[in-house]
């Protein structure tokens, strides 16, 4: 009965388990195929969105070319005091408008007077338009304080209906104008343009001023102003270009701006959304299956709006229709594979557990036994190191007493006999002397070997040895060394003296011999609970693995001086820019007391003064 009850329960959990493993992989399929279709519908719109700003860049350089026309028209009227209508007529035939510019309609030029002028440029006007068969008349009827009458149209078929026109007239056109006079930019109200028979277009207007005279600024533009040029150009030609390379069933373009709603000499400043061209104007505004664009088309900051819409499907490739299905299919056969395979693994995940417990248990306790050695190892260094310092004190000492007293007496004999054979024996004086300066060389030889073994310098203060330290260093090698301290004498234990020191001497000598350096710089501070030191080059930096190298201890040894001491060193470097070591030491039971320090020493303390 038990082992039939066992047998029914492993049949329970493989049917459990291949219904998690079931659903496990539809669920993986469905997420795949959710998140690749999201994919491919970013990949399009982002395309959609490359596409859109192209149809913005191509209008923009449509209306910046519009833009150049104007102010090359301008220029005409600043060749001379005076432009004919016959001039104008030629220069417009020159542009070929129909060939280099098609979405412009008409070019025309727009005289600026005063009502007191009025007589006088009507008259004119009438005399030279004549000849084209024109009764010219300004209209709107009425008087005014100022007109901006369109004078010449080209070509002529619009400009029976146009000439005579003030342009002032309507609040909105006349604030353009009034904008583009002050500025002398391009400027735009946003009003529909007649420019053919039963034909609407917009407009674009330039200021004119009068040659040879100062625009500096806006009360010298507006006494120069002479009138304005203008354009009429058809938005349907305009987006025409654009449309030619699209899928005209799936693509919608509309044009639209603010244009101003106003009644002729009306008040200014309403103004209402208006379209100026949709390829397709029953097309419903919200369809989700369309990407849109919204963006600003124009010149001088002042311009239209642009609507771009495609369908989605049109930005979609064959595959991109095949691959969420086969993400799906792909995610739940991979899916159902690993959940096959690690029910097969299953079984043994308990026994790999507890071989890994074993193992760990086993690690720890090498760890610890490590770590115990890695202490005691730590000891015995600190004791030798402990030793070492106090043999080379007791050697220093031995030196100083024994040799250094007889090399004393010795040298005042040799000093003695020197002086009295000065005159009487000239050969014996000159042995004499020779005497006296190989003494002098071994004073100095042994003063430098009792330097080497301890520096008597360090029972002046940490600070003034290592001022001493850094001064050797730099009459010895030639390399300008700065010591930086926060003026304060720093007494601290004799062994964490002798650390820091030491640190100093290994580092100045890998300075010396590696570095490549031009400058050295020692900082030594208290910083709160810890004495750091840090020793600075402007060298070559460190090589890669040269703490490595067979028979290289230096920075091994410095870092194990620290860690004696319980504290921390850090050596940073980078190529060619130098190489820093910090060491940081803690003040519990290495510092003595904190007192502010004396003026350093003029020179470098010496061993028998008394020489």
């Amino acid at each position: 009965m038990g082992i039939a009850a066992d047998y029914g329960k492993k049949i329970a959990a493989i049917r459990l388990g291949s219904w998690l493993g079931a659903l496990l992989s539809l669920g993986v399929g469905a997420g795949l195929h959710i998140s690749t279709s999201r994919a491919i519908e970013n990949d399009a719109h982002e395309r959609f969105l490359h596409m859109a700003r192209n149809v913005q860049s191509i209008l923009d350089g449509r209306i910046k070319t519009y833009a150049d026309l104007l102010r090359g028209t301008s220029s005409l009227f600043l060749a001379g005091d005076e432009v004919t209508s016959d001039e104008f007529r030629r220069y417009v035939a020159g542009l070929d408008l129909e060939n280099h510019f098609p979405g412009v309609e008409t070019i025309n030029f727009a005289r600026t007077f005063s009502d007191a002028e009025r007589p006088a440029v009507e008259a004119q006007l009438q005399r030279e338009l004549a000849a084209d068969g024109v009764n010219f008349r300004i209209r709107p009827e009425g008087r005014r304080p100022e007109y901006t009458v369109l004078t010449y149209i080209e070509p002529g078929s619009a400009r029976a209906d146009r000439v005579g026109i003030d342009l002032q007239a309507r609040p909105a056109v006349a604030l353009a104008l009034a904008h583009s006079r002050d500025t002398g930019e391009a400027s735009t109200s946003g009003t529909r343009v007649p420019i053919k028979p039963q034909t609407s277009g917009l407009g674009i207007r330039m200021p004119v001023y009068r040659p040879a005279m100062p625009l500096g600024d806006v009360g010298q533009r507006r006494a120069a102003y002479l009138g304005s040029v203008g354009i009429g150009f058809s938005v349907a030609r305009l987006a025409q270009g654009v449309l030619d390379n699209m899928p005209r069933q799936s693509t919608r373009l509309v044009i639209s701006g603010m244009s101003p709603v106003e009644e002729l000499g009306g008040p200014p400043g309403v103004y209402q959304r208006t379209v100026f061209f949709d390829n397709q104007p029953d097309a419903s505004d919200h369809d989700p299956n369309m990407f849109r664009a919204l963006l600003p088309v124009g010149v001088s900051g002042r311009g239209w709006d642009i609507d771009f819409r495609i369908a989605k499907k049109s930005m979609y490739s064959e595959l991109d229709s095949y691959l969420p299905w086969l993400a799906m299919l792909a995610g739940a056969t991979g899916t159902a594979l690993l959940y096959a395979l690690f029910q097969t693994l299953s079984s043994s995940r308990r026994r790999a557990i507890e071989l890994a417990e074993e193992m760990t248990g086993e690690l720890r306790a090498s760890e610890t036994k490590l770590q115990k050695t890695n202490d005691n190892l730590r000891r015995l260094a600190a004791h030798a190191e402990s030793i070492k310092e106090s043999e080379r004190k007791r050697i220093a000492r031995e030196i100083h007493d024994d040799l250094g007293q007889n090399l004393l007496a010795l040298r005042i004999e040799a000093d003695l006999l020197a002086s009295r054979t000065s005159r009487r024996h000239p050969r014996l004086h000159a042995r004499a002397r020779w005497t006296l300066e190989q003494i002098d060389a071994t004073i100095k030889s042994v003063r430098q070997i009792i330097n080497d073994l301890r520096p008597h310098v360090l029972d002046l203060g940490l600070t003034a040895a290592v001022d001493w330290q850094i001064a050797e260093f730099q009459r010895r090698t030639g390399i300008a060394c700065e010591l930086v301290s926060d003026g304060r004498e720093l007494h601290v234990s004799d062994r964490c003296a002798t650390t820091l020191f030491r640190i100093l001497q290994e580092s100045l000598t890998n300075v010396s011999r590696h570095a490549r350096a031009t400058a050295v710089r020692v900082e030594l501070a208290l910083e709160g609970e810890s004495i750091s030191m840090t020793v600075s080059d402007n060298g070559i930096g460190l090589t890669k693995g040269v703490g490595q190298k067979p028979g290289s201890f230096g920075l091994v040894g410095i870092e194990e001086r620290v860690r004696i001491l319980g504290g921390k060193c850090v050596i940073t470097s980078r190529p060619n820019a130098g190489t820093s070591v910090h060491v940081s030491i803690p003040t519990a039971d290495n510092l003595i007391s904190v007192a502010q320090a004396m003026p350093a020493p003029a020179s470098p303390v010496k061993v028998f003064e008394s020489l």
